[in-house]
């Protein structure tokens, strides 16, 4: 074996060793349950085979199709400019923080934005993690005296409109204060009561008996107190004392409330900036309460007992594992520019995905056999190689659809088939040439050497034509047309390895630097 044989044994040695490399994370994790491979799993070797596995698309794995509505209604013309923009890089960064393989998010149009989940199908969970607006604000609440102030004035506003108004229904004429179970720091209202709160609370003109600095606010979740279930009401300061932009980074822990040892909650680090007006604003309103509130309701109000200088800040609460995770990634990825609304959702279901691997494979597995049977009896020894150089071929286009974390899609399996044509194609341009060049009475050697490096132009020529076009459609294509691109060009490129390198490699071979009298082809 000459030299340069030897540098293209090592080559093909080198890349067929880093294909098997690459390709292990992806037999081990699709080795495991399906259960175990859903999006948001905690395990770190979990996660991280996730991270280094081929990632199948929507309509392989199964997952959820959202088309998002951006409200710009309230926004300025300065404002609602990129605001789109602005929330597909928030919805981006939620999602990759989730834990999703290549979701797809494309903008739709003026206002709406296109998401594709593989392989999420917790439908609620993905509505509440995409949905959420996440304005993270901190209020002061105040104090029991005057919130009683305001709901008495809110009462006394309430009997004047009904003794004047005769049309007005009994409930806008029950006194606010009757529905309050309690009534220190915030008003505990039944959960039977709270419709009919809500209700005189959205009486028309009640706003201009409310101060203009002032508002009422609801807790986020149900609560029991003294056996009876209901949710907490707050009269806050209208104006934030703080913003969700002042957090650093949030992260779910176990422990973060006192009188609940076991329960989740969201622990905040604040940024320098975020930390000197924590430290100004819990100095200065030592036995108060701040209300941290998340898209208008209250999470939790807790008493400021001293200057807090260390910038830590906690979100308690009902909170599930899930929900505090999902909570911490909304805080650390920021607000939505503006809310979103869902107008469109469809959930494939894993079912699908597994009829579309099984109909794919089957119908590549079919026209491989095919093209191996004709290969073989139609080019005998010669078409074995071809077929060698062919396996190689495939292994080298998936193990890089692994190494470089593409996104394998049924179009995509498209172009892996017609892969297999393209590299059969040129072992066939090249036998043909060698076979050619025997007819004219030059040796084996000869032949295959001229066979060679007369089919390398012609190869050449139609792969790289075929390359231009599949850069085209993943230029101008979108999410399955650019799979199918992506693929396509891989496989052009490994192409010309195997075909070309290995298949010469193995003829050298066998030739034998030019002993051979005979060549099976």
């Amino acid at each position: 074996m000459t030299r340069a044989d030897q540098w293209k044994l090592l080559g093909v040695l080198l890349a067929t060793a880093l294909s098997i490399y690459y390709l292990f994370p992806s037999f081990t994790y699709y080795q495991l349950p399906a259960g175990q491979r859903a999006p948001g799993s905690a395990a770190a070797r979990l996660a991280d085979l996730r991270r280094k596995a081929i990632h199948l698309g929507l309509d392989l794995q199964g997952g959820m199709h959202l088309v998002l509505e951006v409200d710009r209604s309230r926004m300025n013309e300065a404002e609602a400019k990129d605001a789109v923009e602005r929330a597909m890089e928030v919805l981006r960064s939620r999602i990759d923080q989730f834990g999703v393989a290549e979701p797809l998010i494309q903008r739709q149009g003026e206002n709406r934005i296109v998401i594709q989940l593989p392989g999420l199908t917790d439908r609620e969970r993905a509505l509440e993690l995409i949905g959420k607006t996440a304005l993270l604000e901190f209020k002061l609440v105040r104090t029991p005296e005057e919130t009683k102030n305001v709901v008495a004035r809110v009462d006394a506003w309430l009997a004047a409109r009904g003794a004047a108004a005769g049309l007005d229904t009994a409930l806008r004429r029950t006194p606010l204060s009757a529905h309050f179970l309690s009534f220190v720091s915030s008003a505990f209202v039944r959960q039977e009561d709270v419709p009919a709160v809500k209700q005189l609370l959205a009486t028309p003109g009640i706003d201009s008996i409310v101060p203009g600095d002032s508002q009422f606010l609801w807790s986020d979740a149900n609560q029991s107190m003294q056996g009876v279930t209901g949710q907490e009401l707050y009269a806050v300061k209208r104006q934030s004392e703080m913003t969700g932009g002042s957090v650093a980074t949030a992260d779910a822990q176990i422990g973060l409330k006192s009188t609940n040892p076991g329960a989740w909650g969201v622990s905040m680090k604040l940024t320098p900036v975020g930390r000197a007006d924590f430290a100004r604003i819990t100095g200065h309103n030592v036995g108060r309460q701040l209300a941290i509130v998340l898209d208008g309701a209250v999470q939790s109000a807790p008493v400021i007992n001293e200057r807090i200088p260390s910038g830590d800040a906690s979100i308690t609460g009902n909170f599930t594992i899930d929900s505090a995770k999902d909570l911490a990634i909304v805080l650390r990825a920021g607000a939505l520019p503006a809310p979103v609304r869902v107008i469109e959702e469809r959930t494939v279901g894993p079912s699908m995905g597994a009829d579309s691997i099984r109909e794919g494979l089957r119908a590549g597995l079919l026209g491989t056999a095919l093209v191996v049977v004709f290969m073989i009896v139609y080019y005998q020894l010669s078409g074995i190689i071809a077929i060698l150089a062919l396996v190689l071929n495939v292994l080298y286009v998936v193990a890089w659809l692994a190494a470089v974390g593409a996104t394998l899609t049924l179009p995509g399996i498209a172009g892996l088939v017609l892969t297999v044509g393209m590299a059969v194609d040129a072992n066939v341009l090249i036998f043909e040439r060698i076979r050619e060049e025997l007819r004219n009475q030059r040796s084996v050697r000869q032949s295959v050497e001229l066979g060679y490096n007369r089919a390398f132009r012609t190869i050449l020529d139609a792969n790289l034509t075929t390359l231009i076009s599949a850069l085209f459609l993943f230029q101008f294509g979108t999410g399955p047309v650019k799979g199918f691109a992506v693929t396509l060009s891989i496989g052009l490129i490994a192409n010309m390895f195997t075909a070309v390198l290995f298949t010469r490699m193995l003829f050298d071979f066998m030739l034998g630097r030019g002993k051979a009298e005979r060549l099976s082809i």
